[in-house]
C-alpha cells in the first residue's frame, strides 16, 4: 500500500484521537529532522509511520518498512522517540517500534480510501521533486497584522506573472509560520505553472549535498540541479553561518537564479543585518529584494488561529471563554498554540470531560506556567491612564466623574482578566475599594463590550499592548 510521508494510522477514519496523534507526529518529525539533520532523518526516520494506539496502556506502535530498519531505529532512536512523544502528547506513554509486517493491518474501508490507482510509468513521481505538505497552503494560513506583509509578498511571488522584488526574504522566530509560507509558495507556483521546476531544501541540506557533491566529484550536477530551478526555496539560511565554502556556492547559486529571472525565497530566524557569520555580499544580495518579517502573533491572530484549528478537530466543543483564555495565555508561538489544542482535544476525548478553564489549566499546567507573563496591576493602571489621557493617580482617587470612573472600571476589568490577583486584592490596589466594586466594574465592562464597539476596541487594544 502506498502512503504519503504523513502517516495514516491503521484505525477507522472517524477515530477522534486521529487529529491529535497526527499533529503530534508532524511536530515530532520536524524536531527530529532539525536535530538529526536531513540526511540521517531521510535515511532512517522518514519512512516511519504511526501504527496502532492503545488508549488503555498508552502504547503507540511506530512501523518501519523492514525488520532491519525497525531494529536499527529502535536501538539508535528508541529513547529519543519515547521522550519526544511523552513531551508532545503525554497520552502516549510508550513507543513500540515494529516492522511493517508485524503492524496491525488497515481496515478494508481504509484500504479502499487509501490505495490509489497504479501510476503510469510516464507519470512516476520525480524523486527530486519537493515533498510539500498539502496542509500548508495559502488558504490555510491565518493572516493578521503580525504576518500580513510576509503573506502578501509570498502570494505575489508565487502567483504573479511579474514581480518587482526578488529574492523574497522572510524572517521570524520559531513556530511563527515561515515553513507554512514556504510550502504554500511552492504549491501555488506549481499550481499556476505545472511544468515548472521547483527545488526546496533547508540550508543544512544545501550544505550536506554540496559537500557530498565535492566528495563524489559531482559539483557540476549539483549546480545544474539548483540553478536550473524556476523557483528555489531555501529554509533556515542561518545554518550556513561560518561555512565559507558553502556560502561561496550559495552566493553564486543566488546570483544565477536572480540574474536568469527565476524566483528565490529564503527564510531565516533573524533579519539579514542580524545574521552573524554570513558573508556581507550575501547579506547585501538578500537585502536587494523584499525583506518581510513575521512578528509574534497578537491576541486577535491567536484567537483566529484557535478558531480555525478547531474546525479540524471534529467533536471538540470549546466554549468561547476557553478560546479567549488560550489566546491570552499561550503567546510563545503558533506551533505551541496548535500543540496545546491537540493536547486538550486528546485529553477531552480520552476522559470524556467537558472543556472548561479548570480542565485546560489542569491539562496545560506546565505550558501555562512557561507562558505566564507577570502583568502587574500597576502596569495596567499606567497603560489605561495613558490611553484615556488621565492622571494615573485617578485610578486610586475617590472621584466618580464619568471621564475617570469608566477608565477605572476598564483597569479593574483588565486586572481581573490578566492577573492572578483576587477581587479583594484588586480592590485594595484601586484606592482600598471593596471587592463588590470590582465585581460591578467587571460586569459593567463585559456588558459594554457587547453593546459599545468603542469600549470593546479599547479593551482589545489595551490587552494587546499589555500582553505584547
Amino acid at each position: 500500500m502506498q502512503r504519503s510521508e504523513e502517516s495514516v494510522r491503521p484505525s477507522t477514519v472517524t477515530d477522534p484521537v486521529a487529529a491529535p496523534l497526527d499533529a503530534a507526529w508532524e511536530s515530532i518529525r520536524a524536531g527530529l529532522r532539525r536535530d538529526l539533520g536531513a540526511r540521517t532523518y531521510d535515511g532512517w526516520l522518514k519512512p516511519a509511520e504511526i501504527g496502532e494506539f492503545n488508549a488503555d496502556s498508552g502504547e503507540l506502535a511506530i512501523s518501519m518498512p523492514s525488520q532491519f530498519m525497525a531494529d536499527w531505529v529502535r536501538s539508535h532512536f528508541g529513547d529519543r522517540l519515547n521522550l519526544a512523544w511523552r513531551a508532545t502528547l503525554p497520552l502516549v506513554r510508550e513507543v513500540r517500534i515494529v516492522a511493517a509486517a508485524d503492524a496491525p493491518k488497515p481496515s478494508p474501508l481504509l484500504i479502499l480510501e487509501e490505495i490509489p490507482a497504479a501510476p503510469e510509468p510516464a507519470l512516476a513521481r520525480d524523486p527530486n521533486a519537493p515533498n510539500f505538505d498539502a496542509r500548508y497552503r495559502f488558504e490555510t494560513f491565518i493572516i493578521g497584522k503580525a504576518n500580513e506583509v510576509a503573506a502578501a509578498a509570498a502570494k505575489t511571488l508565487a502567483t504573479a506573472d511579474n514581480v518587482a522584488f526578488n529574492p523574497l526574504f522572510i524572517h521570524g522566530g520559531t513556530g511563527r509560520g515561515k515553513t507554512h509560507l514556504l510550502h504554500a509558495v511552492g504549491q501555488a507556483f506549481l499550481s499556476a505553472r505545472p511544468a515548472a521546476r521547483v527545488v526546496s531544501m533547508s540550508a543544512e541540506k544545501f550544505m550536506v549535498e554540496f559537500v557530498r557533491a565535492i566528495r563524489e566529484n559531482d559539483t557540476i550536477g549539483f549546480k545544474g540541479r539548483l540553478r536550473s530551478a524556476d523557483l528555489l526555496l531555501i529554509d533556515d539560511v542561518q545554518f550556513i553561518a561560518g561555512k565559507d565554502s558553502t556560502q561561496e556556492e550559495f552566493f553564486h547559486t543566488m546570483n544565477e537564479i536572480i540574474t536568469a529571472g527565476r524566483r528565490l525565497v529564503i527564510t531565516s530566524d533573524r533579519a539579514p543585518q542580524d545574521l552573524d557569520g554570513i558573508a556581507p555580499r550575501i547579506l547585501s544580495r538578500l537585502s536587494w529584494g523584499l525583506v518581510a518579517d513575521i512578528n509574534p502573533a497578537d491576541y486577535e491572530l491567536r484567537l483566529n488561529i484557535i478558531e480555525s484549528k478547531l474546525t479540524s478537530l471534529p467533536g471538540v466543543v470549546m466554549p468561547r471563554g476557553v478560546v479567549e483564555f488560550l489566546a491570552r495565555r499561550l503567546t510563545a508561538s503558533i506551533r505551541e498554540l496548535e500543540g496545546a489544542l491537540n493536547r486538550i482535544a486528546a485529553y477531552a476525548v480520552m476522559t470524556g470531560r467537558a472543556i472548561d478553564i479548570a480542565f485546560v489549566e489542569e491539562v496545560l499546567a506546565n505550558v501555562l506556567r512557561a507562558n505566564q507573563r507577570r502583568i502587574s496591576i500597576d502596569e495596567i493602571q499606567t497603560q489605561v491612564a495613558e490611553h484615556y489621557r488621565i492622571r494615573k493617580a485617578e485610578m486610586t482617587s475617590a472621584r466618580r466623574a464619568r471621564e475617570v470612573a469608566r477608565p477605572r472600571q476598564v483597569a479593574m476589568y483588565l486586572s481581573k482578566q490578566l492577573t492572578p490577583k483576587s477581587l479583594p486584592d484588586i480592590g485594595r490596589r484601586f484606592g482600598g475599594r471593596d471587592h463588590t466594586t470590582v465585581i460591578h466594574a467587571v460586569k459593567q465592562i463585559e456588558k459594554l463590550r457587547a453593546s459599545d464597539p468603542e469600549i470593546d476596541a479599547a479593551v482589545r487594544l489595551l490587552t494587546r499592548q499589555l500582553e505584547g
